[in-house]
């Protein structure tokens, strides 16, 4: 089936496992993750350089799962960064972010120095999640937080990092997008509507991503691989979408059964005071079959 048939638009979506790892994790486009760490980590620290490092991270024990991360960088500095895209609700997902960064952080202090030298690099955590951590904010986007006293807001510990961008609570306007930062997140959503490097993004910053994101640039081999990567995807959506719908219902027919029960016992209050079937029935909406049988 050709790509214009399987209703693909002109870029890579970003949003896919192929995308992610296609626009990010890729050698010649590593400026591209530079510039999206630069843009989130703007005047906190600086990425001068990456290089790739492998993805899993071993289990304390041989049986034990490995735990894989989209990417695992180290900056030119020995800074360490675990970027994550990821599309699915997860319970419990700060409790996971942790025990990553402590995992690696576990095995850096292993590689260390003989003695009481524990010193450590900046560890990043960095998430573009597809689903909202809290569910009751609805306009946070953008989550960052390091180790701080909580009396007077200090940070005590400078080095762990954690950045997560919530793209479900990312609503502003291509005419609202002040920082580079929030240029990311729209490029994000809604690359699949774009045709071209458009006049909103700074062109310094997103020409490679146009440059290269072409679908039709990508080889038989790689096509087929982002297919498979985008069937997966939409697969996952018709998901939630069921589940929703199927949630929604059993909701209506619990809120409906709610109902019909505190009709029943107002029924039956009335009939108690002496009122008659006729105008129990016409005030509640219950047959005077159901209501002569109370």
């Amino acid at each position: 089936m050709s790509l214009k048939r399987r209703n693909l638009s002109k870029y890579i979506d970003i949003l896919s496992d192929f995308g992610w790892k296609f626009y990010f994790g890729r050698e010649e486009n590593k400026g591209n993750l530079i510039n999206f760490l630069n843009s989130l980590l703007e005047g906190e620290h600086v990425v001068v350089d990456l290089q790739y490092s492998n993805v899993e991270e071993d289990g304390d024990e041989p049986s034990e799962r490995k735990v894989v991360f989209d990417l695992r960088c180290i900056g030119s500095g020995g800074e360490i960064f675990l970027v994550e895209m990821q599309l699915q609700n997860q319970d419990f997902f700060f409790d996971r972010a942790v025990s990553y960064t402590s995992r690696t952080i576990s095995r850096l202090s292993k590689k260390g120095k003989e003695g009481n030298d524990y010193e450590l690099p900046p560890i990043y955590f960095v998430a573009v999640l597809g689903f909202r951590l809290d569910i009751s904010n609805r306009e946070k986007y953008y989550y960052t937080a390091k180790i701080i006293d909580e009396l007077d807001q200090e940070v005590l510990y400078p080095k762990l990092s954690y950045k997560l961008l919530v793209l479900p609570n990312f609503n502003k306007s291509k005419t609202d997008l002040p920082t580079i930062m929030d240029q990311w997140m729209y490029l994000m959503k809604h690359l699949d509507e774009i045709e071209a490097l458009p006049n909103y993004l700074d062109k310094r910053i997103f020409s490679r991503i146009f440059e290269v994101g072409e679908l039709a640039k990508l080889t038989p081999e790689e096509q087929m691989s982002y297919i498979s990567s985008i069937d997966r995807k939409r697969d996952y959506i018709n998901t939630l979408a069921y589940a929703k719908k199927e949630g929604e219902k059993h909701g209506r027919i619990e809120a409906e059964a709610k109902a019909y029960a505190e009709k029943i016992v107002s029924a039956r209050e009335l009939k108690k005071s002496g009122v008659s079937d006729e105008i129990i029935s016409k005030s509640l909406s219950l047959s005077l079959e159901v209501i002569s049988k109370l």
